[in-house]
């Protein structure tokens, strides 16, 4: 048995995370390697068994250490068995370099197989002519459900939303609910609410599957549902769709249109994602870098970087200029210039940590028109009193 034999047994008799990722959750080199020699030799067996089993962020962990030539060529490989979920967990510039180079076909078809926002995530980026021709190779239902997501705006609920929920009318009972529940089968995998509407589809309210086991089954679902006090309109931001999930500890929250029509539901494994996703670009916006990904080139990546490093110029120049204004004291006391990197180290610190509250306090909401006069007075004592403490210390 060759050395290659021998790793090969070795990873098929583990589980598929523990071939992935070492003791500390990172990628594991020789795994990557396992992969890239089996990528290399054209090896299509080994390749869709170790990728079956993968779920999909696994998976996305996975192009995600590649290299770009192996991630495609690992996509091609796989062609139609090549899970596309995949791409909805990697940064914007690998899934669009994959996409891109996959046939529209092969795109349709594992489109047919997607959640309605994971779909709608994969086709909002290509071209309209590629959009047009996937579409039309979709049944009607789904390529009518995906093109008015589409129409809804960028990072809206309605891009986020799932089309699966479960609905009856506010006349039937819970015995006709339960018996509806058993016995269709275009059921979401996972619910935990069934939505209660009237017979133009308005949303009235919704019944917790708890109640719906507890309660008799000759009690109408009219008379056990609760109000959805937060259904998420479907142009809302999703940021503060996100953030109402947030506060009132929603597992899920009903979407409607400007006609309180039940369209779609937000789950919380959505919400997560966009949590952490608008948590990223604030974090970005705080360092000035924009929407940068790691799989970003050179020239995009500099490009980002290049206006606030310019405005970090002007101001540079500024406080060169003011300091130029006072080159003949310096001059006197030298020892002005030993201290003034010291100042400029100590101002850019105590910015950051200004910056770095007011940034959070705006994306949490916790800053607005009413309190922003306090809060500008607060930072600026604090940066008083410290600059005072710090300049006794020197």
């Amino acid at each position: 048995m060759t050395k290659s034999d021998h790793q090969d047994k070795n990873f098929a008799a583990i589980s598929p995370d523990q071939r992935l990722y070492d003791e500390d959750g990172v990628v594991r080199g020789d795994y990557i390697a396992h992969v890239g020699a089996a990528i290399a030799d054209r090896d299509v067996l080994t390749l869709r068994h170790e990728v079956a089993e993968f779920h999909e962020s696994e998976l996305a962990d996975l192009l995600e250490a590649l290299l770009p030539d192996q991630r495609m060529a690992l996509a091609k490989l796989l062609g139609k068995e090549f899970d596309l979920a995949a791409l909805t967990e990697v940064d914007e510039a690998i899934r669009l370099e994959i996409v891109e180079a996959m046939p529209n076909e092969d795109i349709a078809e594992a489109v047919q197989d997607m959640d309605l926002n994971d779909a709608v995530y994969i086709l909002e980026d290509l071209d309209e002519d590629d959009q047009e021709e996937i579409l039309s190779r979709l049944p009607h239902e789904e390529r009518i459900l995906i093109q008015r997501a589409l129409t809804y705006p960028e990072e809206s609920a309605g891009r986020r939303m799932q089309n699966e929920f479960v609905a009856v009318p506010s006349f039937w009972t819970v015995g006709q609910t339960i018996d509806y529940l058993r016995d269709e089968k275009e059921l979401p995998d996972r619910f935990n609410q069934i939505y209660v509407v009237d017979p133009h589809f308005k949303l009235s309210g919704a019944v917790d599957l708890d109640q719906v086991l507890r309660a008799k089954r000759a009690a109408k679902m009219e008379a056990i549902k609760h109000e959805t006090r937060h259904a998420i309109p479907v142009n809302m931001d999703q940021e503060e769709a996100a953030q109402i999930m947030q506060q009132y500890d929603l597992m899920s929250a009903a979407v409607v249109d400007e006609n309180d029509r039940l369209v779609g539901v937000l789950a919380i494994d959505d919400v997560i994602d966009v949590i952490q996703e608008e948590a990223e670009e604030d974090i970005l916006r705080l360092a000035g870098v924009g929407d940068e990904e790691l799989s970003d080139n050179v020239i995009e990546t500099a490009k980002s970087r290049w206006p606030w490093l310019f405005v970090n110029t002007l101001t540079a120049l500024i406080a060169s200029t003011v300091i130029g204004l006072f080159d003949a004291t310096i001059e006197q006391m030298v020892e002005l210039a030993v201290l003034m990197p010291i100042v400029a180290s100590m101002g850019g610190n105590a910015g950051t940590q200004t910056m770095t509250v007011t940034v959070r306090a705006l994306a949490t909401k916790d800053l607005d028109i009413y309190n922003a006069a306090r809060v500008i007075r607060r930072e600026a004592l604090i940066g008083l009193s410290n600059g005072l403490i710090f300049a006794l210390v020197v």
